[in-house]
């Protein structure tokens, strides 16, 4: 079989170097040009067609988010982003992974064999993964601002008017009847603007959410959610007291489990128990800790990504007897795994594509 044709794009000569070194130690990848900046490299995936693109984020005449936003409209082609740990580096790898890249890696400091040997197998797990992606044209625009209205389509804009008695319930209270639990990985961000900025403020009802992501990278993308959606956004937090239209992100590194307290309040425990199945936080962790609280009715969401997390979690909850499970479908996810996974184990009642998810929460949660 002949190997995965990859484009290197970074401004220094010795990044290049070192990404295209730890490309070709793996016989399925072959480096087939780079290029120093972001013109250069929409130039080169025309010319080239790589099957894959690893792409730093600063860079002169044209940074690589801009390149990205190119690539995506004129060309789709999976691209890897190459992150520093800094925040800032947090939140623009955040805004890449919107914008369509397929996910990311740190930067390799280049001085310590152990960081690169890290870098090396983690940088071949996600070029396997992107080599695979079904990817579709993205269009060429900025994140839209904090709305003011439900984003809903007009089509169903009556399944967001419901009784006055239940869009009265005010972001902060304590009290609810239903809870959304989310489950995603590769390609979740994307997914996550998708559903999040679509669920109407006032929403009552808190939402969970594990995206599988590491430390500091998680807290940008609870920042970012929150910067464009109508409910509330934040990185969980030991003890957190879960609210109505408020949507709680799990600390990367962090297991997020729920309990009920003395005070019959509902709240956040986060843990380092062991990865699952590679994972911390995991989903299955999070679902398995709704499993006794039956007093509440239950929304359970399996959306894009690589492995199966969730899909045992999700089959217990169903048949335990929860409202609600949907599995995005497989037109949409940018991995078709975990969503799968849940599928061919009849845990989902509702396979949906990626805009049709927060109408139907919607519907299952003020209706």
């Amino acid at each position: 079989m002949a190997p995965y044709n990859i484009l290197v794009v970074d401004d220094s000569v010795f990044m290049r170097k070192i990404i295209s070194d730890l490309i070709s130690d793996n016989p399925q990848y072959k480096v087939i040009g780079t290029a120093k900046n972001g013109q250069e490299a929409i130039e080169q995936v025309k010319l080239l067609r790589p099957d894959a693109v690893t792409m730093d984020v600063e860079m002169p005449i044209m940074n690589g988010l801009d390149a990205l936003q190119r690539i995506m409209a004129e060309q789709p082609t999976p691209i890897i982003m190459l992150s520093s740990l800094t925040q800032e580096g947090a939140s623009e790898t955040i805004k890449a992974l919107e914008w369509g890249a397929v996910d990311f890696i740190r930067k390799p400091s280049g001085s310590i064999s152990l960081d690169l040997y890290k870098v090396k197998q983690l940088l071949h797990e996600k070029l396997h993964m992107a080599v695979r992606t079904r990817l579709r044209p993205v269009p060429q625009q900025p994140v839209s601002p904090r709305v003011t209205q439900p984003l809903i389509p007009k089509s169903n804009a009556s399944l967001m008017k419901a009784p006055d008695t239940k869009l009265a319930v005010k972001t902060g209270s304590t009290y609810f009847d239903h809870l959304v639990a989310i489950g995603t990985s590769t390609g979740g961000p994307r997914a996550l603007h998708q559903v999040i900025s679509h669920i109407p403020a006032g929403f009552p009802a808190p939402i969970l959410i594990v995206q599988h992501m590491p430390p500091n990278f998680t807290k940008s993308l609870a920042q970012r959610l929150n910067d464009i959606s109508q409910i509330q956004v934040v990185e969980a937090a030991e003890g957190d007291v879960l609210q109505t239209a408020t949507a709680y992100v799990a600390p990367g590194g962090w297991h997020m489990v729920i309990y009920k307290d003395t005070d019959k309040t509902h709240k956040i425990r986060l843990n380092k128990e062991e990865p699952r199945s590679g994972h911390r936080p995991s989903v299955d962790v999070m679902f398995e800790s709704l499993l006794g609280m039956s007093e509440l009715k239950r929304h359970i969401v399996l959306m894009t990504g690589m492995g199966s997390d969730g899909a045992k979690g999700m089959l217990s909850l169903k048949q335990s007897g929860v409202s609600t499970t949907i599995a995005e479908c497989e037109e949409t996810c940018v991995v078709y795994g975990m969503p799968r996974a849940a599928v061919e184990i009849q845990a989902a009642m509702h396979v949906l594509p990626l805009q049709d998810i927060a109408t139907r929460l919607a519907q299952c949660v003020l209706n």
